[in-house]
């Protein structure tokens, strides 16, 4: 069984070879052998390069949550959010490389981005809860979903700034925070237009049971008269 410092040594192994080297290069039997480890506590650390994404996808959602600001509490949910989402920039600057790489990979090929698109919903549902945005249920996963294009964005354009002051990348994210309100505002109003719905429905419902009700005790009512005669 690898130990944590095993594994972390093998996890910051693959994102230094990542910062030289395409994604479709990196093997694991490369990543085992500069990190200095048998194939089996490879093997027992990670079991694929997708699980050694979800460790990096896992470490940078943790010093997101880490280093949440608990002073923005009194801000509007948007700037919560932008904040949250400017700390995890932060977070991947130490690897801006190897996301370089990563994002590179994702563009080549279709199923890959789906596999990391399953990572990122994962993490942009803890970023939602991080700036305090309560979702649940189908709601969650098409905001969380939303979220992780529009940060998938902001992250193309922040690859390519030098600028230390990120007034591109935020200026992106500032953008793309405002069509994501736009959206949910439109999100809002389809829920209220489905809970008034449902609410009609059930009132409908309820008025033909009750029809339904009063017509089988009608029946009932003349089939006592109907019989009380017959023996008269």
């Amino acid at each position: 069984m690898a130990t944590a410092k095993t594994k972390q040594k093998i996890l910051q192994t693959f994102l230094d070879l990542l910062s030289d080297h395409p994604y479709e290069d990196v093997s694991l039997p490369l990543v085992a052998e500069k990190a200095k480890i048998k194939l089996s506590d490879m093997r027992s650390a990670y079991g694929s390069k997708l699980e050694l994404v979800a460790a990096f996808a896992e470490k940078v959602d943790t010093a997101v949550l880490d280093e949440r600001d608990e002073d923005m509490g009194d801000q509007p949910p948007r700037d919560r959010l932008f904040d949250v989402l400017m700390t995890r920039i932060d977070a991947l600057a130490e690897h801006k490389d190897a996301v370089r790489a990563l994002h590179k990979a994702a563009r080549r090929d279709p199923a890959l981005a789906i596999d990391f698109n399953g990572l990122e919903l994962k993490s942009q549902k803890w970023m939602l809860i991080a700036a305090g945005i309560d979702v649940s249920g189908l709601k969650a996963n098409i905001i969380a979903q939303g979220l992780s294009i529009a940060f998938a964005r902001v992250v193309g354009v922040w690859l390519d700034e030098a600028d230390e002051g990120m007034p591109r990348t935020m200026a992106k994210l500032d953008r793309e925070l405002d069509k994501g309100s736009s959206f949910m505002k439109r999100i809002n109003g389809l829920e209220s237009v489905a809970k008034g719905l449902q609410k009609m429905l059930r009132k409908a419902s309820d008025r033909r049971r009750h029809r339904r009700h009063k017509d089988e005790n009608a029946e009932d009512d003349d089939g006592f008269a109907n019989e009380a005669t017959a023996g008269a």
